[in-house]
């Protein structure tokens, strides 16, 4: 799978740990920074980025981390067509790729241990999304994001 990966400075360590585990997953991952923890940085700029490599199919997924990943779960859901979901166990995993379809994970390195962090990862990339009825609510997502009315 192509992965897009970014942290801010809180993030950092956990990212160059998941990146090293990633590739050894055989996974083709693309660091999109940051990659000092010295230096503030706005995870805005960062999320905005990943998210638009998903959009634009320059990746199949992407994964941001956070210091909670509370800013960044806002931020890369205001990009059209980005389901971001803010995983802290297995079962948010699950949930938001079976039944979301997220194609964002964000993670935020201030909660997680490295551990746990690779564990949702794994899960989360190997959840398939169900379809169904879930299909039907993302549409109305998407309807959302256009400006639409439901119902």
């Amino acid at each position: 799978m192509r992965i897009a990966i970014a942290a801010d400075h809180n993030g950092v360590a956990l990212k160059a740990g998941l990146i090293t585990w990633l590739r050894a997953q055989g996974h083709q991952v693309e660091d999109r920074g940051t990659d000092s923890d010295a230096l503030v940085v706005d995870y805005p700029l960062l999320c905005a980025d990943i998210c638009r490599r998903v959009v634009d199919g320059q990746v199949d997924r992407a994964i941001m981390v956070g210091g909670s990943g509370m800013g960044e779960t806002v931020a890369c859901n205001k990009v059209r067509g980005i389901r971001a979901g803010l995983c802290t166990d297995l079962f948010h995993a699950r949930i938001s790729r079976a039944n979301n379809d997220a194609n964002v994970l964000v993670l935020g390195a201030k909660v997680l241990a490295a551990e746990q962090a690779r564990e949702i990862t794994e899960l989360w990339l190997d959840t398939r999304f169900t379809g169904g009825p879930h299909q039907r609510r993302l549409d109305q997502i998407a309807a959302l994001e256009r400006g639409e009315p439901l119902g």
